[in-house]
């Protein structure tokens, strides 16, 4: 498939999202949901939201604004602005929806698209996972997806700055 012209179609507002979600579950698909920042792609990056869009129907993608970034990784991140990880991030096929978030969680974005599945890589158990109390309250699941070792944005930045 070569249509370019949804990828921006991808990018949404978070009340056009709801929006969007609202017309899947009427014809009873259901909604994954992941998020984080996004910065460099990588193989890690992929596995991840790979995992993450067979456990549902759809995917959505929150991803950190930059000055939610900024807070989180420091005045040097990131690398690409938020536009950029938007763009590159609603191109992967495997994904479906990608909307912006400028707090320092996804919480309220969370709170607002209850997705069916929240899904989360990493070393978190699932209490610490943003947003889990409310997904499994509304009957969801939690997911954490295993992490690729050896593949990590501050490890690429880490290798770009020893060239």
């Amino acid at each position: 498939m070569r249509r370019a012209d949804i990828i921006e179609k991808k990018i949404f507002s978070l009340p056009d999202l709801v929006r969007r979600i609202a017309q899947w579950r009427l014809t009873g698909k259901t909604v994954a949901f992941t998020n984080g920042v996004f910065d460099i792609m990588h193989r890690g990056h992929i596995a991840s939201l790979s995992q993450a869009a067979g456990e549902a129907d759809y995917l959505v993608v929150g991803l950190n604004s930059d000055a939610s970034t900024k807070r989180l990784k420091g005045d040097s991140r990131p690398i690409n602005d938020e536009q950029a990880r938007a763009t590159v991030m609603a191109a992967l096929l495997m994904v479906d929806a990608v909307v912006l978030f400028d707090e320092d969680t996804p919480l309220e974005l969370i709170k607002a698209v209850l997705p069916d599945v929240l899904v989360k890589g990493g070393d978190y158990t699932e209490e610490q996972i943003v947003g889990a109390k409310e997904v499994k309250a509304n009957g969801g699941k939690v997911v954490i997806n295993p992490i690729v070792e050896g593949y990590s944005t501050t490890g690429i930045i880490g290798k770009i700055n020893k060239l």
